[in-house]
């Protein structure tokens, strides 16, 4: 993985954060961690909270998805090109005669 795989790697990661800390704050009913920020409103941005928070939720969502595909290309570009059951070694047995047919 070279340097741009690290990147991608670092905003997918902070992209992941992110989307869980914005779906823990929207509140469903009144009920979640959305109360802590809105105070009486019931939403975390006032009257528009809810918009906001869908909208920051899809573009999240949505850059999460694009950069884990991303991430799955930059890995198998860089990859040897051979299959993992080609790596794996093969291991040859002896014919071994029955000890009961001695002959």
């Amino acid at each position: 993985m070279g340097v741009i795989g690290i990147i991608f790697l670092i905003i997918f990661v902070i992209a992941s954060l992110l989307l869980i800390f914005v779906v823990a704050i929207q509140s469903e009913g009144g009920t979640g961690l959305g109360g802590i920020f809105g105070g009486g409103s019931d939403s975390a941005f006032g009257s528009q909270g809810a918009n906001v928070l869908n909208r920051v939720t899809a573009i999240l969502g949505a850059s999460f998805l694009i950069l884990a595909i991303l991430l799955a290309v930059i890995n198998k570009s860089h990859s040897t090109g051979d299959s993992i059951l080609d790596s794996v070694k093969i291991e040859t047995t002896e014919q071994v005669t029955d000890w009961w047919k001695s002959e």
